[in-house]
């Protein structure tokens, strides 16, 4: 009998791969980029070592960012393996200067990398449960909990990582008298509205502002109002049926590629 083949940290049975499949995890991906720039530390750090803000190499290092997800989600254990371990070596090597405290601190500080962390998995559950790839806060607490194997890719304990929506949400609690919009991320936001796209995708300049618009205003209201955006009543159902629509625009594109070690 062939050995059973290796499906990585999650498997084709997994939430987590339900959830990657869909087009529309692109808003959610954007939305963690903006979430995540609220902690001043972290985008300091990020603005001061990343190609990301580098427009001749700001593409490659997206592109690079993207396929660790990629290879994290769908790889085989050795692939997520050595993806983190190059990260994390990565990270590592690399400090950063926060003029708010007078300290250089390590990008791998464990604080951090719980902010970027939970800035993406809050954006992608609340995402996929708005668009309705999740179909019940039980299947979204699921796909949280199977994170914390995601988690540990990057360095962090899993028994650090939140297992549920309300662990995130109490840990967003806790962080928010740290959060508030410094110059990197106001500068960050500004240039994701004319990402540097080469020649061949320029095409895609037409969508941006549009897709952009959509993860921003998914953000949670209270950090739209740290980017002092005011939220209308009828804002979190004008998004919910936007995602929606955009999920059923998207559902007929092939799906995204995976990894070879992934291929079921």
């Amino acid at each position: 009998m062939a050995a059973r083949k290796d499906h990585g940290l999650f498997g084709p049975g997994s939430i987590t791969w339900r959830v990657h499949g869909e087009h529309v995890m692109w808003v959610a991906g954007v939305r963690a980029l903006y979430l995540q720039s609220l902690y001043p530390r972290v985008m300091r750090g990020t603005f001061q070592n990343s190609a990301l803000f580098d427009r001749k190499k700001a593409w490659a290092r997206f592109l690079r960012t993207t396929d660790f997800v990629a290879v994290r989600t769908y790889g085989s254990k050795a692939q997520a393996k050595e993806a983190g371990e190059r990260v994390r070596a990565i990270h590592a090597g690399l400090t950063g200067y926060d003029p708010d405290t007078d300290e250089t601190f390590r990008l791998d500080e464990p604080e951090g990398l719980l902010w970027v962390h939970c800035g993406e998995i809050d954006s992608y559950v609340d995402v996929a449960r708005r668009a309705g790839i999740l179909s019940s806060d039980e299947e979204a607490d699921a796909y949280v909990a199977e994170s914390r194997r995601a988690a540990e890719v990057v360095g962090i304990r899993r028994a650090d990582a939140p297992a549920s929506r309300a662990d995130l949400a109490d840990y967003f609690a806790m962080m928010r008298p740290k959060l508030y919009l410094c110059d990197e991320a106001r500068q960050g936001v500004l240039n994701s509205f004319n990402p540097p796209f080469p020649v061949r995708l320029a095409p895609l300049r037409l969508v941006v502002p549009s897709l952009n618009t959509l993860a921003f205003m998914a953000l949670p209201r209270w950090a739209r109002r740290i980017f002092g955006v005011p939220t209308l009543p009828t804002t979190e159902l004008s998004v919910t049926l936007s995602l929606r629509a955009a999920r059923q625009a998207t559902s007929l594109l092939p799906p995204p590629p995976r990894p070879a070690a992934a291929a079921v």
